[in-house]
């Protein structure tokens, strides 16, 4: 059974930082690529970051290009985000994903097998 469990998440004031950790367990990591996205009220569920199992192809929604980085160690299963300069609008529930089709890094949360259960981030301004 798959298992994807996040951490990280708070509050923060804006231009502050933040670092999720998702720790995966139930499946070969390497195997997979993993993804953020993030899902704010009232608002669609919204890719992040995505990066391949190598680490070598990795994509970020514009907003956040420049601020948040993603990375992962694929010996301690576990995906990060690092975000920086938070902004208001990056207030959200912080979900990663694993897509079983590791050599892609896909945008859309359809593509993805499995997910975590969110951490929360909150920007005050």
């Amino acid at each position: 059974q798959v298992q994807l469990v996040e951490s990280g998440g708070g509050l923060v004031q804006a231009g502050g930082s933040l670092r999720l950790s998702c720790v995966a367990s139930g499946l070969t990591f390497s195997s997979y690529a993993m993804g953020w996205f993030r899902q704010a009220p009232g608002k669609e569920r919204e890719f992040v970051a995505a990066i391949r199992w190598s680490g070598d192809r990795i994509y970020y929604l514009d907003s956040v290009k420049g601020r948040f980085t993603i990375s992962r160690d694929n010996a301690k299963n576990t995906v990060y985000l690092q975000m920086n300069s938070l902004k208001p609008e990056d207030t959200a529930v912080y979900y990663c994903a694993a897509d079983g089709a590791a050599w892609r890094a896909p945008r859309s949360p359809l593509e993805y097998d499995d997910w975590g259960q969110g951490t929360q981030v909150t920007v005050s301004s």
